[in-house]
């Protein structure tokens, strides 16, 4: 995995320092460069960015207000010469911040730090794209091995050692895994976890009254620390 990155600036020496400290780092590539926010909006809009290394105090806008306005945007390390901005930095969620002079070895366990961020991005991502691609698995029951349609699940249940898979058909079908198990399955299926015990399928919900979900014949509970979440995606699909 190749890190792209832009440089923003306004001191030319402390662009080429951490550019040649880029070009020590195999998984670095620098695709850009600019000495104001400014250019790096512009930068933004022709160029594929992954990590932005942005000085604060510069001409026409610092790199804090910068931050300030962009919503979506690359990761961020902070290099500045001014260590009274940290907090204020990682308040807006900046990867690091490097206080000039910068090391080697500072910058390297910065960058590291992104990198392993963007595996576990990556990773998720690739799981997520590869369970919502399931259309069917098998259960193992005692001796016998049955098909599931995802599509056909209504909602799944803990039952202390074992899972239940409740489906369309009204039948029940247990299985020995857990929820942790059933939940990282089932991701990126329209699926949520609402209750310790509760996972349910979203388009099934027939509507929700009094912290229950009425779904088929069965009302489950809606669990205080799972509420919010159901909410969300209840109000992104309201009239």
């Amino acid at each position: 995995m190749i890190i792209q990155c832009v440089i923003i600036d306004d001191e030319p020496l402390a662009r080429e320092c951490i550019a040649n400290y880029i070009r020590e780092i195999d998984f670095l590539k620098l695709v850009g460069e600019g000495n104001n926010p400014v250019q790096l909006i512009e930068l933004m809009e022709h160029q594929e960015i992954d990590l932005i290394f942005l000085d604060i105090q510069m001409p026409v806008m610092n790199g804090i207000e910068f931050l300030k306005i962009t919503n979506q945007r690359p990761s961020v390390i902070l290099t500045t010469a001014f260590p009274n901005y940290a907090l204020e930095g990682f308040e807006l969620d900046v990867m690091d911040y490097l206080l000039k002079p910068i090391t080697f070895n500072r910058f390297f366990k910065a960058v590291k730090k992104v990198w392993e961020f963007k595996q576990v991005q990556d990773a998720s991502a690739n799981k997520t794209s590869k369970a919502s691609d399931i259309d069917y698995f098998f259960v193992k029951n005692d001796k016998t091995y049955e098909k599931i349609y995802v599509k056909d699940i209504l909602y799944v249940e803990a039952m202390q050692n074992y899972i239940a898979f409740h489906t369309v058909d009204g039948k029940r079908h247990l299985a020995l895994i857990t929820m942790k198990q059933a939940e990282e399955n089932l991701q990126g299926n329209n699926f949520i976890r609402v209750h310790k015990s509760f996972i349910i399928a979203v388009d099934k919900i027939k509507s929700i009254a009094d912290n229950k979900i009425n779904i088929a014949s069965m009302q489950i509970p809606i669990g205080r620390n799972y509420k919010a979440q159901l909410m969300e995606i209840v109000q992104k699909n309201r009239f």
